[in-house]
């Protein structure tokens, strides 16, 4: 019985239901080790090895997801600071969602990766959510989820119905192009280069007008290219111009490491930045400044002086 072929669907798949990389890489493990245990009961003429091993999967998630509080984003708690000094005081009794790395595995879609997704999938129960993932993600058919979770047709199909609803009010960015199209890599390379020069006015020219940006674990997000962009010149007078940056590709979009100036020469591995870009503008940036997220991608901690 092979299952590695699985394991990168399937720690996608736990990423989606629990929006933590790391939780879902240990839980594709777990899942792993039982059908290892229970190869013996193994029925190829009930169900494919994918279906059963989702099957596991499935039930590993739901029971790590028991008692959880979901994982979101800053902009999911709470209204927008029009305080571009206000404290970065980084709230570590939230389970922020994390980023993931695309690099890690080699996955044909990550559409349904894209973190605004898997931040609203946050907001549903959890049977709701696995419910959507194995219907309209997997293409699992609903007597193959009903199977999944030990209930019936019409009851995938009620949670279904309501998990649809609950997504159906969320903000949709709509349709956004891969990392690699050329004209997001092109908006993706003025960002950067206005970024390492901290020039901030460029900045703000590449913003929607209503560009969010937000920075778990701290609390706080802004709204608005000025907000935006006064929020930046904070970031510059503190840390510095002259900084690096690295592309890298997380959740299906365009992302960067960012390295700050060091003062013992070179640079300093400060922060992973996820963009949205719609059109030719940067919508969205998510900036990520756990050290564990960071290593998830694995960046260097510096870049030596040149």
């Amino acid at each position: 019985m092979d299952v590695e072929p699985y394991r990168g669907e399937l720690v996608a798949y736990c990423y989606r239901m629990l929006g933590s990389f790391h939780e879902a890489e240990d839980l594709v493990q777990e899942t792993m080790l039982r059908a290892w245990r229970s190869r013996d009961r193994y029925d190829a003429a009930r169900a494919s090895l994918r279906t059963w091993l989702y099957r596991i999967a499935t039930n590993v998630c739901l029971t790590a997801l028991e008692g959880r509080a979901r994982r979101p984003l800053p902009s999911g708690l709470g209204a927008p600071s029009d305080d571009p000094a206000a404290p970065l005081t980084p709230a570590y009794d939230v389970p922020w969602l994390q980023p993931f790395p695309d690099a890690r595995f080699d996955l044909a879609a990550r559409t349904d990766l894209r973190l605004a997704l898997v931040a609203a999938m946050q907001v549903l129960q959890p049977r709701q959510r696995a419910v959507l993932l194995l219907r309209e993600v997997l293409q699992f058919s609903a007597a193959e989820v009903a199977d999944q979770l030990a209930t019936t047709v019409p009851a995938v199909n009620s949670a279904l119905q309501r998990a649809r609803t609950a997504l159906a009010r969320v903000d949709d960015p709509g349709a956004l192009a891969e990392p690699d199209d050329p004209a997001v890599r092109a908006v993706l390379q003025r960002y950067l280069r206005a970024f390492e020069a901290a020039d901030v006015p460029a900045l703000v020219r590449l913003l929607t007008d209503d560009a969010v940006l937000e920075m778990p674990p701290v609390p706080l997000w802004y709204r608005g290219r000025d907000d935006y962009g006064r929020f930046m010149t904070r970031v510059f007078t503190m840390r510095g111009t002259g900084w690096r940056t690295r592309v890298v590709s997380a959740n299906g979009q365009p992302a960067f490491a960012a390295y700050a100036p060091d003062p013992e020469g070179g640079h300093r591995l400060h922060t992973l930045q996820v963009v949205t870009v719609l059109g030719e503008r940067v919508a969205h940036t998510v900036v990520f400044a756990d050290p564990a997220v960071c290593a998830a991608f694995d960046l260097p901690e510096r870049i030596p002086a040149n």
